[in-house]
């Protein structure tokens, strides 16, 4: 069966179609030594060059992470002003490549997926699977109503109108005010655009949701994880694309686990928060929810402090409040 080059060459883990078909319009990829356009297509007896390099047929499993970005770090492979990039803090691979879905700006940090189906990465950017990104945000002073409403609402930006799909007080005190968001399209930097069109300024923000997935509190930050089974399930379903064997359910035992730790939660529906609990100063809770009465994170005066729990009770911990992740 044939299909599209640039679809073969991001299945095969090579990167992502959008970087991909910038290879086919520069001449970089020749299938049978003759330089393809982009719409041309393959079968599996063609030979694709890259530069030269002949592709062969991927020898390994297609593998997904999770990584939690600190700030500071660049979602690029290189920087030419020295700055980390999160490439160097994943797991080396052997005849396959790290596609990151999304990035995160210099001073945002949380949740990054990477994948070497390049295929997967694709979809799970494409806008019109208008997947959620959920982020814990920190502003500066009060926000009125109205101005919340505003931005539930839409406001218009530079490159057209936006809006958050959902928008939920999370509590804090003082100069620091929590708030968690979902947004459903990946335009650049749009969180923080939002609240700078009505006059607030953020002060921290976190992604802790991307689609089916979600950062938990068990991953500090700098620190990577394999997705377990039904996580790896859910990103193919999400965007209709058949669940990989390898991912499969196997026998009367359920879903195979890939790697010890806690089961994710069920899918979050469109609006709704899944983690209802402001991120701690030192990222996303990474330890046990403290017995009320103990005090926040060092250095967070007014990070989380009153948070409202998925109950709806005060949280006197200073901890952000919410349900555990089970």
């Amino acid at each position: 069966m044939s299909e599209r080059v640039q679809k073969v060459l991001a299945a095969r883990g090579l990167g992502s179609r959008r970087e991909i078909e910038g290879w086919i319009e520069r001449g970089e990829v020749q299938v049978n030594n003759r330089t393809v356009k982009l719409g041309d297509q393959v079968d599996e007896h063609d030979v694709i060059r890259v530069r030269g390099r002949i592709v062969r047929r991927p020898e390994h499993p297609h593998r997904w992470i999770v990584y939690h970005k600190p700030v500071g770090e660049i979602c690029s492979r290189s920087d030419p002003e020295g700055r980390r990039p999160v490439f160097a803090s994943l797991p080396r691979l052997k005849g396959q490549r790290w596609v990151a879905v999304g990035r995160l700006d210099l001073n945002t940090s949380g949740l990054l997926l990477f994948t070497t189906d390049g295929e997967l990465a694709n979809r799970l950017m494409h806008p019109s699977m208008a997947l959620e990104r959920e982020y814990a945000v920190r502003v500066l002073g009060e926000v009125p109503a109205a101005t919340l409403d505003m931005l539930r609402e839409g406001v218009e930006l530079e490159d057209g109108p936006a809006r958050f799909d959902s928008l939920e007080e999370q509590g804090g005190d003082g100069a620091n005010h929590w708030y968690h968001v979902i947004v459903s399209e990946g335009r650049n930097r749009l969180v923080r655009r939002l609240w700078d069109a009505v006059g607030v300024t953020v002060s921290r923000l976190i992604r802790v949701r991307y689609g089916p997935v979600v950062l938990g509190r068990g991953l500090k930050t700098g620190a990577v994880r394999d997705l377990e089974t039904r996580e790896v399930a859910g990103l193919y379903q999400a965007v209709d694309l058949p669940v990989p064997d390898s991912v499969r359910p196997r026998g009367r035992g359920g879903p195979r686990r890939d790697a010890p730790g806690k089961r994710p939660g069920k899918p979050v529906a469109k609006g709704k928060s899944r983690n209802s609990r402001a991120a701690r100063e030192d990222g996303w809770s990474s330890s046990p929810p403290k017995k009320p009465g103990k005090s926040s994170a060092p250095g967070d005066r007014g990070g989380a402090r009153g948070a409202k729990s998925s109950g709806g009770r005060p949280d006197r911990g200073g901890k952000p409040g919410g349900r555990r992740q089970r």
